[in-house]
């Protein structure tokens, strides 16, 4: 069995490694153990300093290979995906993981592409048969069934895994190992497009991926300014705001809320429903959350059955007394509003 290395494409951003790349590093751990094989940690950012580069050591991984340029503060996908195929390329790692997040799920089909190998999105599990294959289980048709698929024939092989649906890796500061910078290659850079400005965002309403509580609007929720309602129960619960396909189509929420499959899949501990009818689309995306509420004035509406709880009745009364409640209850409790 070729034993390899089992690789996680760290997440990063201005100089931090997100969360959810040391959940990603237990699905990889538990992958490498079964190969008898190191963890490695691949990671393409700018002002990554020396202890933010010991932290994947410290949770598992026998080295960090980094590119930590100025240039990728802003650069585009072309360019990271360029130079993340060109260090897979030296290192030739038997399997690759990343988180399938909104970066995850762009760049990584992107480095397949370039590395002519098959990708697996959005795997919910991930074992090795006894060939030394990475078996990569992924929900399909819209959740009603799963599949798991293989890459028999091509390596690296490659998947990216929901957030949420591990634990992160334990920190233990005795852990070594090795750091390897690798420099920015400027011919690999891509200047078919440039950068100019990046529009801000409030990433308390958009980060919805890493959110425990997700509210979420739909066509039900009637105009954007009823989004309030929304944004008013997720502060009261600590959460983010999500919407449906068609909240976001009618500019009543932002792209980065969208929950489904063609937005984001999301994990969270509770995942309020309020207005969405339950098209298999969106329920895809949110139906793996540990608590679902719908709140729906349709009592045949498909959110339904797939919720743990459901009120049926009108969401414009509904909500305002869910809040005044919330509000109450945290008075009494003496925490802050």
């Amino acid at each position: 069995m070729n034993k390899g290395v089992v690789c996680v494409l760290g997440e990063n951003r201005h100089g931090k490694i997100s969360p959810v790349t040391y959940e990603v590093m237990t699905r990889a751990s538990q992958l490498a153990n079964r190969l008898g094989a190191p963890m490695e940690v691949f990671l393409a950012g700018s002002g990554l300093d020396r202890r933010e580069l010991l932290e994947p050591i410290y949770r598992g991984a026998s080295r960090v290979t980094a590119i930590n340029a100025a240039e990728l503060e802003f650069a585009t996908l072309e360019t990271t995906a360029n130079l993340l195929a060109d260090m897979i390329r030296g290192k030739k790692p038997q399997i690759i993981l990343a988180a399938a997040t909104a970066a995850g799920r762009v760049l990584m089909p992107s480095i397949a592409a370039r590395l002519r190998t098959g990708l697996t999105a959005d795997c919910t599990e991930l074992d090795i048969d006894s060939d030394g294959n990475l078996l990569q289980t992924r929900p399909a048709v819209g959740g009603d069934i799963t599949a798991t698929i293989k890459t028999p024939n091509h390596r690296p092989q490659m998947a990216t895994v929901r957030p949420h649906s591990s634990p992160q890796a334990e920190s233990d500061l005795a852990r070594s190992g090795e750091i390897e910078l690798l420099p920015f290659k400027k011919e690999l850079e891509d200047n078919r497009a440039r950068i100019q400005y990046f529009k801000p965002h409030d990433a308390r309403k958009t980060d919805i991926q890493s959110a425990r509580v997700i509210v979420s609007g739909g066509r039900g929720m009637k105009k954007k300014g009823n989004f309030q309602l929304l944004e008013e129960t997720a502060r009261l619960l600590g959460g983010a705001v999500g919407a449906s396909r068609d909240a976001v189509d009618r500019a009543w929420a932002e792209y980065p809320q969208q929950v489904g499959l063609s937005g984001k899949t999301v994990v969270p501990k509770l995942y309020i429903a309020v207005g969405i009818s339950g098209a298999i689309q969106h329920l895809a995306g949110m139906k793996t959350a540990e608590t679902i509420v719908a709140v729906n004035r349709d009592p045949d509406a498909l959110i339904f059955k797939a919720a743990d709880f459901g009120i049926v009745g009108d969401l414009f009364e509904i909500l305002p007394v869910l809040n005044r409640r919330l509000e109450k209850e945290l008075r009494s409790s003496g925490n802050e509003i």
